[in-house]
């Protein structure tokens, strides 16, 4: 998604449980196998990544993603089926939530002042 328009956020009380940044790392995860990777991937520290990962887990009656610690065969992260599924569907969310408004926001933008035009 672009950066103009709606950004979807799913919120469980004051915690946002999904939003766009908790959708990127799902993709990285699934993606690199690895929450350390995600997180490299997307220039966040470790800890950041595990911080927004375990926020999910807990906000969902079953995690979204899984996770093995590390050993001699090496630790790893995969999305469960409903971490996919959840996945999947808030992407649709966006994409529906842009359409809706699309004509709406090109209306806004072409009124908009350049940043270089003076106040």
């Amino acid at each position: 998604m672009t950066t103009q328009g709606p950004r979807v956020r799913i919120l469980l009380g004051s915690v946002i449980a999904l939003g766009p940044g908790k959708a990127d790392l799902l993709e990285a995860i699934e993606a690199t196998g690895s929450i350390s990777a995600a997180a490299r991937r997307m220039s966040m520290s470790y800890r950041r990544a595990w911080v927004l990962m375990d926020t999910m887990n807990r906000s969902f009656r079953a995690p979204l993603v899984d996770t093995a610690t590390g050993g001699s065969g090496g630790g790893g992260a995969n999305l469960t089926p409903l971490g996919r599924e959840i996945l999947r569907r808030y992407r649709t969310m966006e994409r529906r939530a842009m359409a809706a408004v699309a004509d709406d926001i090109a209306y806004i933008e072409a009124r908009l002042a350049h940043p270089a035009d003076p106040e």
